[in-house]
């Protein structure tokens, strides 16, 4: 992938300005022959490389191709409208391939400073994403605040990485959990650093209190961009909460518990009730995501593998959902035109049948309600963690997300029941319509079938 992405960097360079559609089918080959590859390693031995810094795993396979194939529909869905835009076009691909290999690197690592080379990799990809729409003010703002809190983020992971190391004498997640079991020794210093790395954790993931930045990023960015960030690097978050805490710091699983657990449940009360108060899509989706990692980090709370595979199932299912809702915020985007008031989704039904039937499937799973994939994510979440004997944070979750359910069925409202106020029809080119409609289709079809990923997710985690 990192050689495909440099490549593509290259010949974008020769390219004339006719021909940035070349740039786009080389970053979807690119990212195609990396999902085959990867999605072949499924159910491989286990691996490790590079000292044992790199590592090949049942997880890491499942997680990588789903990176890759999210990758793939947010190139399609974004296509358009960043060549509508004048958004550097070349640029734009090049960045999110990078993003890519830095999610690929924190999925398969294997030591801490590799986790911190791979999110910094994407975190920088990302920073730059959002500032590319260099005519437009909001960018800019966005961009900023979002490079000066993630910089203070990744200080304070960094340092309390540093502190583990102080303690354990070992930057190796295996070697830090067996110092931490054989021995007490300096586990001060390392719950010391624990705190810090859930600080850090906390705002890569957009947990509350560390929320801040996802608001104001969400709707400053690009739409194209917003759509990237709320969906793959989601499951690489988890990817790295799951090999520092689980693997690394298991050890020290009573210190974070509570932690994740107080996290959890004010992601759920302040992402629900801000969200109802919201009139533009992109902040009420944003604050949608502060909720649902809210439920992501309810799985890692019940501290089991049942609880593990849950919240990967959970990660996969909100990206692949959530991608769906932003394809269709770009399709209903013209030139001139921003889809990103909830007053832009009137009549949407009559103006794009499937646009408006995708988005309701999104908006249903989302809130939770059966067949769609997001109620089986709900209820396995519960499960866990209603098993490990959280019955207060479950009561928590299921009570915002009855609140919750009030900005979703909000949105349905508006396009299916109210008369468009813009008349203007809404198209999509054929590729991206196809995709908008297996976008959906998979929506449904995985809540009905859910052990198809489920499967997967309890292997990752078996033994």
């Amino acid at each position: 992938m990192l050689v495909a992405t440099s490549v593509v960097l290259v010949i974008d360079l020769f390219l004339k300005e006719s021909q940035r559609g070349v740039t786009y089918w080389l970053s979807q080959a690119s990212l195609l022959i990396a999902l085959v590859l990867s999605f072949s390693q499924i159910g491989d031995q286990a691996l490790t490389a590079f000292s044992g810094a790199y590592k090949l795993d049942a997880m890491s396979a499942s997680l990588k191709s789903w990176i890759l194939l999210l990758a793939i529909f947010g190139f399609v869905y974004s296509r358009d409208y960043i060549k509508e835009r004048d958004i550097a076009n070349g640029e734009y691909y090049v960045l999110g391939l990078f993003g890519v290999v830095g999610m690929m690197i924190m999925v398969s690592s294997n030591n801490l400073l590799t986790i911190y080379l791979g999110l910094e990799l994407l975190a920088l990809s990302l920073y730059a994403m959002v500032a590319l729409h260099r005519d437009n003010a909001e960018a800019s703002e966005a961009a900023m605040k979002y490079f000066v809190l993630g910089a203070l983020a990744s200080g304070m992971l960094l340092y309390g990485m540093s502190m583990v190391y102080g303690s354990t004498g070992s930057l190796d997640l295996v070697t830090i959990s067996n110092a931490l079991v054989s021995t007490d020794a300096g586990s001060t210093g390392a719950r010391f650093g624990l705190t810090f790395i859930i600080v850090g954790v906390a705002f890569k993931l957009g947990a509350v209190p560390f929320h801040m930045w996802v608001p104001d990023v969400y709707d400053g960015a690009p739409t194209s961009v917003t759509l990237y960030i709320s969906t793959a690097p989601k499951i690489a978050a988890f990817a790295m909460v799951i090999r520092i805490l689980v693997e690394g710091l298991g050890a020290l699983h009573a210190d974070w518990q509570m932690m994740l657990a107080i996290l959890s449940a004010l992601s759920l009360v302040v992402g629900n009730l801000f969200a109802i108060a919201q009139d533009n899509i992109k902040r009420m989706l944003a604050y949608s995501t502060i909720s649902h990692v809210g439920f992501l980090l309810m799985g890692i709370v019940a501290g089991s593998n049942e609880g593990y595979s849950a919240s990967m199932f959970y990660a996969i299912t909100y990206a692949l959902t959530t991608i769906g809702a932003f394809g269709v915020l770009l399709v209903m985007s013209r030139k001139g035109v921003e889809a990103v008031l909830l007053s832009d989704l009137t009549g949407l039904f009559r103006r794009n049948a499937l646009a408006a039937t995708v988005m309701m499937l999104a908006m249903i799973s989302l809130a939770g309600v059966p067949p769609l994939v997001g109620f089986y994510a709900k209820l396995s979440v519960l499960k866990a963690v209603v098993g490990s004997g959280y019955v207060w944070l479950a009561v928590v979750g299921v009570f915002m997300s009855v609140v919750g359910a009030f900005y979703y069925l909000r949105a349905i409202k508006l396009m299916f029941f109210d008369e468009p106020t813009d008349l203007t029809e809404v198209s999509a080119a054929p590729d991206v319509s196809a995709v908008l409609a297996l976008n959906g289709l998979a929506v449904l079809a995985f809540g009905i079938f859910p052990g198809a990923i489920m499967g997967a997710c309890l292997k990752a985690f078996a033994g």
